[in-house]
């Protein structure tokens, strides 16, 4: 049974010089940074924070070049740096640190790069490795798309003409502008953005210790199952839960069952007990091994 929340409130953080939008779902639970993928909005996990709450209180951040975010360096370092800065500014740390797809890779080198502000990872289809042939197509190319719309239904129209089946994810950018409908972010950004996110990032999800989840959907179209395994059976204190029926935007296609995933987990892994520290302050693996 979820817990209702009040209708959430966009805040904003100056982080280095930078606006960073966010949106905090409240409670005094323990606290989760909450990580968008490529095209979303912070305002995506207000699903999951009520199913969490009031036990964990989400917070959750609009990177930069999304949302009503600053855009700038699309690097892997600018956006694990503002997570650790973002974290530090609010004074949420040691976080569970979840993320969906880009959201997720970014989660899981903050962890590796940052363990003291992370307590457990909750990745959601981001993969260790983004690059052909282990991802078919690891860049979607919005070049092409409606600069603007005369109404919100013609965008969507227009966007699932372009070979997209259902828009409704990237809907949630949509906004009307003095010319018409169109989104929020930067059809060039995205580019660049998701172009610094392809590589190998083995290195860095096998880099942190904390205990993890990590959630697939079994008709994901962006992750193989074969990696989806390969990243639980590699690092230790992972779990692996599949969702069937659910692609790449699982937590859309099985709300409950994502949030039941996803509570499960912390629940057993985090609420459950204190986590044993190294004397370096990472967490120790042994003690959470499978």
């Amino acid at each position: 049974m979820t817990t209702p929340l009040a209708s959430p409130v966009e805040k904003y953080a100056l982080i280095d010089g930078r606006r960073l939008a966010y949106v905090d779902f409240g409670g005094a639970g323990i606290p989760v940074l909450a990580l968008h993928g490529h095209f979303g909005r912070a305002r995506m996990f207000a699903p999951l924070a009520a199913a969490l709450a009031p036990a964990y209180r989400v917070v959750s951040l609009e990177q930069r070049g999304h949302g009503h975010s600053d855009g700038g360096d699309f690097s892997r370092e600018a956006y694990v740096a503002d997570a650790a800065a973002f974290v530090r500014h609010l004074d949420l740390g040691p976080v569970v640190a979840l993320g969906h797809s880009m959201g997720g890779v970014t989660a899981f080198q903050l962890a590796a790069r940052h363990p003291d502000l992370v307590r457990a990872l909750v990745v959601e289809e981001g993969g260790a490795c983004n690059r052909r042939p282990e991802i078919p197509h690891p860049v979607l190319d919005v070049r092409a798309w409606p600069r603007r719309a005369a109404t919100l239904h013609e965008l969507r129209s227009q966007v699932e003409a372009r070979g997209i089946p259902d828009a409704s994810y990237f809907l949630e950018s949509a906004v009307e502008h003095p010319d018409g409908w169109g989104f929020l972010f930067d059809y060039a950004d995205m580019m660049d953005s998701q172009q610094a996110l392809v590589g190998d990032w083995w290195a860095d999800w096998l880099g942190s210790h904390c205990p993890a989840l990590f959630v697939h959907g079994l008709d994901s179209f962006v992750l193989p199952t074969t990696m989806a395994r390969q990243m639980a059976e590699r690092r230790p204190a992972t779990e692996l839960r599949e969702l069937p029926g659910c692609g790449h935007w699982a937590h859309d296609d099985d709300p409950a069952g994502f949030a039941r995933a996803v509570r499960d987990f912390l629940d057993s892994r985090v609420k459950s007990g204190d986590m044993p520290r190294t004397p370096g302050g990472s967490y120790d693996p042994g003690t959470w091994a499978q």
